[in-house]
């Protein structure tokens, strides 16, 4: 694996469209608009948007029209989707959906693709009404997709035919990392939550890429958690809002996203403190000042190989989220 400086490969911004507490899904698009101007000044390359449902805590659920409402307030950097999760929706409407904003934006959409439903049981079946689907269902998804765009399948996606709109296979196991491979797409591996099986996926996908019309070579991108301040200790406050987010989750009980606490022994248990400490110990978990930060990535960097490296910031103040990708930003220069 050749060595990779950290200031020579792109960093791309992961959005949860996160709803504060005390606030609404107004503001949080506001907040992102925000963010999205700002990071853009900041040289990151690309700004990813997630599809959630039934989650209290995030208002990305029509990922697509908010993709174009942040593309329309932005003016170069690529906006897309970090993921759709496409088992949810008919791969037709996904290819209208993505060619109507090619064409709004051309040169500018990504469309990530992932397989989970992003919700639960009851919210899957609320959104398919059936729940008959196999995950082996999903590289013909992908494939019927791909067809919608080549103009070879038996409809026509008006617009979306004859487009080039570069499709990323996400995942968070070997199951995407092996179809990316095969297809010779470029793949996204979210180790930002699963960082246990990033270096297995990783080589898996490497190990058996195929050269296709989209790819010459291998194009793997890593998710990492960042909060990042002026110094250790401001960023280890506000890390306390991911980890709470983080167990709400774990208790079954998602929620807004909090405001940061001073002192997060006073609410968590010694188990869920327990959780917390190995969420926070990850190696793709980076809380700190910009120093702290910068050995982190390039730890990351020497370790997995990664072309490119997408950031997540789950930061209550809006100021500060954007303060965070301030900092990374400024080791890009």
């Amino acid at each position: 694996m050749s060595a990779k400086t950290f200031n020579h490969i792109p960093l791309s911004v992961l959005d949860l469209a996160p709803v504060l507490e005390g606030s609404t899904p107004e503001q949080s698009f506001k907040n992102s608009v925000d963010l999205a101007r700002n990071v853009e000044k900041f040289g990151f390359n690309r700004y990813w948007l997630a599809e959630h449902h039934n989650m209290p805590g995030i208002a990305s659920s029509a990922t697509s029209v908010l993709i174009g409402h942040i593309a329309g307030a932005t003016h170069e950097m690529r906006v897309g989707s970090g993921g759709v999760m496409l088992p949810n929706h008919a791969s037709l409407v996904i290819a209208e959906q993505f060619g109507t904003l090619a064409t709004l934006y051309p040169g500018r959409i990504d469309l990530g693709l992932g397989r989970a439903p992003g919700t639960d049981q009851a919210t899957a079946y609320a959104l398919r009404r059936t729940l008959n689907q196999q995950v082996e269902d999903f590289p013909m998804q992908v494939e019927e997709l791909e067809n919608y765009f080549a103009g070879t399948a038996g409809v026509r996606s008006v617009p979306g035919e004859g487009l080039t709109i570069p499709i990323w296979l996400l995942g968070s196991s070997g199951f995407s990392a092996q179809l990316s491979a095969q297809k010779g797409l470029p793949f996204s591996f979210a180790s930002h939550f699963a960082p246990d099986n990033t270096i297995a996926a990783l080589n898996l996908y490497r190990d058996n890429f195929t050269p296709s019309d989209v790819l010459d070579e291998p194009y793997a991108m890593i998710g990492v958690n960042v909060i990042a301040a002026d110094t250790d200790e401001e960023a280890k406050y506000l890390a306390t809002t991911q980890q709470e987010q983080t167990l709400s989750i774990r208790r079954g009980q998602p929620e807004k996203l909090q405001p940061p606490i001073e002192n997060p022994n006073e609410v968590w248990s010694e188990m869920e403190k327990a959780v917390v400490e190995q969420s926070a110990n990850s190696p793709y978990t980076l809380i700190g000042s910009k120093e702290t930060v910068q050995q982190g990535l390039e730890k990351l960097l020497e370790d997995t190989g990664a072309d490119e490296m997408i950031i997540n910031s789950q930061i209550y103040d809006i100021n500060a989220r954007i303060r965070s990708y301030e900092i990374v930003g400024e080791l890009m220069e």
